[in-house]
């Protein structure tokens, strides 16, 4: 099984830089969709737009859920 994400750490334009997992680990955006990739995160996804990988939450009807809707850290 792999980890969640319980936190995000965001820049001054709300973009995420950094997740921080349930064990604790701290990632940076591109260490995140890495380990999203090969299936080490759980309830994510990576996905192209405008030509890069984007990490998001599986969609499932709950937006408390969402990446951006996540404590920070």
């Amino acid at each position: 099984m792999g980890e969640k994400i319980v936190a995000v750490q965001k820049n001054g334009d709300g973009d995420i830089t950094a997740v921080k997992t349930d064990s604790g680990r701290v990632l940076q955006y591109d260490q995140a969709i890495t380990e999203a990739k090969s299936g080490a995160l759980e309830h994510v996804d990576v996905f192209q737009r405008y030509g890069r990988d984007i990490l998001r939450s599986e969609p499932d009807g709950d937006k408390s859920n969402n990446l951006d809707n996540l404590p920070k850290f």
